[in-house]
């Protein structure tokens, strides 16, 4: 099976698809589950694919992938690097679709060993967040009912067959905002007939960086980055408008309204005190919710991983600023959610940069040159997914 999984994974690998593109890998994804006994439906939310195993009566678990790639040249130098010019599976989402793909054969395989129904959500869109909530949209839980727990996994820079989990708030909620800066646009060696909308945005991008180092608690953690700024077209022309795109990440719904607020107010602020001939605007989009591990169902889910895997192999993670949007499945269905880390690097090399203080330095996700190990990583996703299932599945009578 493992042979034939990794065969899968390095399939997806070559032929990566970005966000509500993923025609290929769903088609491939509907082909390894229809053998098993599945119910496949496809074009859920767009490429989304859904895989229904009923086995009499029992709790329904609802386990998901996301499926989508990067926008991103990759620097591997794999023999199965990607071969779609700049697009990449950089964030490790052809790794979860193959370990649900294995997870999902295992549990037809063993349909004596537990009861209820196993729900396959195969997501697309998760690097623009916004996958989960077109699946919600389409009729997700209407078409096929709700289940009574959310589990998902994610790979990244752990050492190889660990698993990393954490309870309470343990991904940041995600908002982004596009703003654009109305000047007067003139001719460079004449400022004092403009307004310079650049000469805005450098004070709006210094004086955003105190909202996290002045307005929030220390006890909170908080990021504002300013990722994105255009303007003009030449150097001797003062632009008419100039360009801010700005993302936040944060863990509680007070400070993401306290962050939110405080970015309206600088730009407005700054935009008045330099006499713009016009408000700026705001376009808030891709927005992901914090993604809250439910305290009793993860630790019993993690009690399973301790007792399959050993102590050694489970341990605490701290929170991550990173984001995603497999919250909005529970948050829509009023369910837990139980989200969980393993490791997908060279032991080793992890340790090494551990000792060193350089973790920074480990291949990360969404690096051109993160790929995670084919094995142990893909037995221990499979493992982890196929017992946390298990876990919550009923007993058969």
């Amino acid at each position: 099976m493992y042979t034939d999984l990794a065969d899968f994974y390095r399939d997806l690998h070559q032929h990566p698809e970005l966000s509500r593109q993923e025609h290929r890998t769903a088609e491939r994804v509907a082909q390894a589950l229809a053998p098993l006994g599945y119910e496949v439906t496809t074009g859920v939310g767009g490429t989304g694919v859904v895989g229904m195993l009923r086995n009499g009566e029992g709790p329904t678990v609802m386990l998901r992938a996301d499926m989508d790639a990067l926008p991103l040249e990759e620097k591997t130098g794999l023999p199965y690097a990607s071969k779609v010019p700049g697009v990449m599976h950089a964030c490790g989402h052809d790794m979860h679709v193959t370990c649900l793909v294995g997870a999902a054969r295992k549990l037809s395989e063993t349909k004596d060993t537990w009861a209820g129904t196993v729900m396959l959500v195969f997501q697309p869109a998760e690097e623009v967040v916004g996958g989960a909530r077109d699946l919600v949209d389409d009729g997700l839980f209407e078409r096929f009912g709700k289940p009574e727990i959310v589990l998902g996994q994610h790979v990244g820079p752990l050492p190889a067959g660990m698993i990393g989990h954490g309870s309470g708030p343990i991904m940041a909620g995600a908002d982004s905002v596009d703003v654009t800066l109305f000047g007067r646009g003139g001719h460079g060696s004449r400022p004092e007939t403009t307004v310079d909308p650049i000469l805005m945005a450098a004070h709006i991008v210094t004086r955003l960086q105190g909202i996290v180092a002045r307005e929030v608690t220390p006890s909170e953690t908080a990021v504002v980055t300013v990722g994105k700024l255009h303007a003009g077209t030449k150097e001797n022309i003062i632009p008419d408008t100039a360009e801010l795109g700005i993302n936040v990440r944060t863990y509680s719904a007070a400070n993401r309204d306290l962050v939110k607020g405080a970015i309206e107010r600088i730009v407005r602020a700054e935009a008045v005190a330099s006499g713009a001939p016009k408000e700026p605007e705001f376009n808030w989009h891709d927005s992901a919710p914090i993604l809250v591990n439910d305290p009793e169902s993860t630790a019993k889910t993690v009690a399973a991983f301790v007792e399959n895997f050993g102590a050694d192999r489970v341990m605490q993670m701290p929170v991550i600023t990173g984001s995603e949007d497999v919250g909005v499945f529970g948050e829509a269905a009023g369910v837990p959610t139980v989200f969980w880390f393993w490791g997908g690097l060279e032991f080793e090399v992890v340790m090494e940069a551990l000792q060193r203080g350089g973790i920074a330095a480990l291949p990360s996700n969404h690096s051109s040159v993160f790929a995670p190990l084919v094995e142990p990583t893909l037995t221990t996703g499979v493992e982890a997914l196929t017992l946390a299932a298990r876990t919550w599945l009923g007993q058969p009578r």
